[in-house]
């Protein structure tokens, strides 16, 4: 007589909303969520940005108001984006003790001390009247050399305002060990650097470049970001970053990425970031407004799939708002 076995019956475990949560694989928690923020010179008031609806360009004043609250929803970072005045072909203003990140950057470290951790983006796209990631040659193409010079001259300024983690995002070759070795040599050794190390020419950061003023003002920045149609590329730049001395390593975009995000976090054992981009957000957005997808749903269903792509930190523009959520125990 064969042995009789019980029927499995797995829709056990899914049964309340109290079991799901017990039984769950993937946690997302506020403290793996890294704001991103912009702060622009020369306005009084917050600026809309109008592709990204509720995100917005921040006075020095809004700016702290905003992190202050992010904090307070247990945010675990902040990351600064900054749009000078004024705009030139070095992008003068990234390294000026007086630019708008290093102000920033001292309101936030006096305001917020060991709260949450203040980081920098690194590169010169925001800065240049040309909206390149580094400094041009006569024929308009950009000088890797000359761009780690300017990029070591940012990170020391950065650094010596308050930045305890620096963000490189420009793709040039060789940029952590230029960013590294102007960071020990000024004495700043203990300055973090999270590098943005598979970043994909992606058609996902139109929004951003709105909030930023800095699109490109001709090509592209296929030369030097990853084409999407390549996976194994990310996994040599990643370890040719974490060779030169980086600390974090990031995948950019992430929603389209998660692929990548999966194959870095199995190859590494530092942390991984993922950026949810400025497209990935203002798609949601758009969705949410015309009534096509849950809104709130939407968005902590897209930062969990982040996290069980084996991402430890998330960049999200939803950074706050999910912290508060996870805070009151909604999904």
């Amino acid at each position: 007589m064969s042995a009789q076995f019980p029927v499995a019956r797995p829709r056990r475990l899914r049964r309340t909303p109290a079991l799901r949560r017990l039984v769950a694989e993937t946690r997302l928690a506020p403290a793996e969520l890294v704001l991103p923020m912009f702060v622009k010179e020369g306005i009084t008031e917050p600026h809309p940005i109008s592709s990204m609806p509720g995100v917005v360009q921040h006075t020095r004043d809004s700016l702290r108001k905003a992190a202050h609250e992010a904090v307070e929803a247990g945010v675990g970072g902040i990351i600064l984006f900054g749009i000078p005045a004024v705009k030139d072909g070095d992008g003068s203003a990234a390294d000026d003790p007086a630019g708008i990140v290093q102000l920033a950057l001292r309101d936030l470290t006096a305001d917020l001390g060991d709260a949450a951790v203040i980081m920098t983006d690194l590169c010169l796209d925001e800065y240049t009247d040309h909206g390149h990631c580094g400094v041009l040659t006569a024929a308009g193409e950009i000088d890797n050399d000359a761009t780690l010079e300017r990029y070591a001259s940012i990170a020391i300024a950065q650094a010596s305002a308050g930045s305890a983690v620096l963000g490189p995002s420009g793709m040039m070759d060789g940029q952590v060990a230029a960013i590294r070795s102007a960071l020990d040599g000024a004495g700043y050794q203990d300055i973090a650097i999270m590098s943005y190390s598979a970043k994909y020419a992606s058609a996902y950061y139109g929004p951003f470049r709105e909030a930023a003023e800095c699109a490109p003002q001709f090509g592209d920045r296929a030369t030097h970001q990853q084409d999407p149609a390549n996976a194994d590329e990310s996994l040599r730049e990643v370890f040719l970053d974490l060779a030169e001395g980086a600390d974090m390593v990031m995948v950019k975009p992430a929603g389209a990425y998660l692929d990548i995000v999966r194959r870095v976090r199995d190859e590494v054992d530092v942390p991984v970031v993922a950026y949810q981009v400025s497209g990935e957000y203002a798609m949601i957005e758009a969705a949410a407004r015309n009534g096509w997808v849950d809104r709130d749903r939407t968005m902590m269903e897209s930062l969990l799939s982040i996290r069980r792509a084996g991402a430890n930190l998330v960049l999200t523009y939803y950074a706050t708002e999910a912290a508060r959520r996870l805070a009151r125990g909604a999904h």
